[in-house]
């Protein structure tokens, strides 16, 4: 069974996040975390003015998805920084590209999830999910949040992501925060979680 993990990382939190969601799929028998990061679209002068070209050269060795590959994924994740309370241009101009897919019904009853990341507490991490939810039941996929049986969705104790509609991350004003254990464990549960879901659909 193979386990789709599609995001974009800027700064590297969302990358972070995307290979906890990895361990957690790997803890499900038979499952296949393939990672999986969407086309750039900004130049690379303009990365090299935000400052993202370092963490952005880390992840070259993650391959380019292709549209197809959507389709033949058991289920898929999608990991998305926040951009004004949505999911960032490079997300949305892979996903605008999947109309064939749609056209054929081909993600249809495939387990879908989504995790993101933020600067602030409330940078809009919720509605970033949520919006990102409307694509995938467009393309009729089953979509799968982060449970509150993850007990870590309770934390009160120190700040934290997460929330019922999927992991995710604080990454501060600067960039300079990392994602906490509390938060990949959630990415990793989230991870097991979707992969469990889907194989209970394919069987």
């Amino acid at each position: 069974m193979k386990v789709l993990i599609v995001y974009y990382s800027m700064y590297g939190h969302v990358h972070k996040m995307a290979q906890s969601v990895a361990q957690g799929v790997a803890l499900v028998a038979g499952a296949e975390a393939v990672l999986r990061r969407v086309p750039e679209t900004l130049a690379g002068d303009v990365i090299e003015k935000m400052g993202a070209a370092a963490t952005i050269a880390l992840q070259q060795e993650v391959p380019v998805c292709t549209v197809e590959e959507l389709a033949e994924a058991d289920a898929v994740i999608f990991g998305t920084p926040t951009r004004f309370g949505n999911m960032c241009g490079q997300m949305k101009q892979f996903l605008d590209a999947t109309g064939s897919l749609w056209q054929k019904g081909a993600l249809v009853g495939k387990a879908a999830g989504v995790f993101t990341s933020s600067n602030t507490q409330h940078g809009g991490q919720e509605s970033t999910i949520l919006s990102f939810h409307i694509v995938l039941l467009h393309q009729g996929m089953v979509v799968v949040g982060l449970p509150y049986a993850f007990p870590g969705l309770k934390e009160t104790g120190e700040m934290s992501g997460g929330s019922p509609y999927g992991a995710s991350t604080i990454a501060g004003n600067d960039g300079s925060r990392t994602p906490s254990d509390n938060e990949l464990n959630g990415a990793r549960y989230q991870g097991e979680h979707i992969a469990r879901i889907a194989a209970k659909l394919a069987a």
